[in-house]
């Protein structure tokens, strides 16, 4: 088992091109190619953490943040993500993150928070655009059926929890190659060709594209393929940030936010005035969720569930919404049973192992 078998799965299921723009997700050290004894699974990497996977035999730390946002100007040990670093170099342990790209899932650490909290109904609370585009390309009409699953088998033509969706039309295509072509019909530098041809046009998305269309070009018979691959404004139902769902059963404001403390395991939980209303659709973000409440109220939530916000940004309900700031570690504690599910399903007899570390920086008096 090498370092880059453990990258692909998770980056299969949480592409890196869907990472936010400050992020910087993905091997921050070590080598692809480097064998890996065992994962230790984690949401922050600190001292101690290395220091776990050192006593546990892991030489692969998997995490939610990423311990190095900015470049690394030197390496003296002057705070603890020098140190983690330079520990981590010389006991030859990986360091790999999957930030913003996990929390853009529809299935990431959003819904992790609605599947705790028992929400049916669930959805992108605020859908991505720009990550979709519309591919164009012409066959044959005796060869368009191989062209086409070919599209299809390489992850296009998706459009929600529809698959292999395309709409075709026939028409007649033209061409005539000159001196040096190869063309599939027709000769080089004969007279021009009419053949009847299917425009077959299909959805692809962001992180497909290339394995789209390297699919195109290997099933297509012409020299040279023709195609036009436009970017969409369209949103995509599967990409974004939050989630909105609904409570099988409508509860009160007090005893959702005891539910929700108990669910969360959150030592409290700051929240603006209740407004003496059931609660029973709910919004929520993992981490830093406050840039999303304009979308919580705009889809009718009863609470909108985040960690983050900040003094002034409480105001901003104004009577519309209940927020409820449960704490930023609070709100992405259970990210790493993602890990763990998807490696122990790829990997069921390599040693995938849970960190036993609460590495919240924030502790509470009470």
């Amino acid at each position: 088992m090498l370092v880059k078998h453990i990258i692909e799965t998770i980056e299969s299921f949480a592409p890196p091109v869907y990472q936010e723009s400050y992020d910087n997700c993905g091997l921050q050290v070590g080598n692809t190619e480097d064998s890996v004894n065992g994962v230790l699974i984690t949401l922050d990497v600190t001292e101690a953490i290395v220091d776990e996977a050192i006593e546990r035999g892991c030489n692969l730390i998997i995490a939610h943040h990423p311990l190095i946002f900015s470049g690394l100007k030197r390496i003296t040990g002057r705070n603890y993500v020098e140190r983690v670093v330079k520990k981590a170099i010389k006991n030859d342990i990986s360091i790999y993150a999957a930030h913003t790209n996990l929390d853009n899932m529809s299935y990431g650490v959003s819904a992790k928070i609605a599947e705790k909290l028992g929400l049916v109904t669930t959805s992108v609370l605020a859908p991505r655009a720009n990550t979709l585009s519309k591919l164009y390309t012409y066959a044959p009409v005796d060869v368009a059926d191989k062209v086409r699953e070919a599209l299809f088998a390489a992850g296009a033509g998706h459009i929600s929890n529809y698959k292999e969706c395309s709409f075709n039309t026939t028409g007649t295509g033209t061409f005539r190659g000159d001196a040096g072509t190869h063309p599939a019909i027709g000769e080089a530098g004969g007279k021009r060709e009419q053949v009847q041809e299917v425009k077959i046009e299909v959805l692809v998305q962001q992180h497909l594209q290339g394995r789209v269309l390297k699919a195109l070009f290997d099933s297509h018979i012409y020299e040279e393929v023709a195609y036009e691959l436009i970017p969409l404004s369209n949103t995509n139902q599967h990409i974004g940030a939050g989630m909105v769902g609904s409570l099988p059963e409508a509860m009160s404001e007090t005893d959702f936010l005891a539910f929700l403390k108990k669910q969360m395991k959150t030592d409290c939980i700051r929240h603006t005035e209740l407004l003496g209303r059931d609660i029973k659709k709910v919004a929520l973000c993992g981490g830093s969720g406050s840039f999303l409440l304009k979308d919580a109220i705009r889809a009718g939530a009863d609470i909108f569930i985040t960690g983050d916000f900040k003094y002034h940004q409480f105001f901003d309900a104004e009577g519309k919404v209940i927020i409820a700031d449960i704490g930023h570690y609070e709100s992405e504690q259970f990210t790493s049973e993602i890990f763990e599910s998807l490696l122990k399903e790829k990997f069921p007899t390599f040693a995938i192992l849970l960190s036993n570390l609460n590495t919240n920086p924030v502790k509470y008096y009470y």
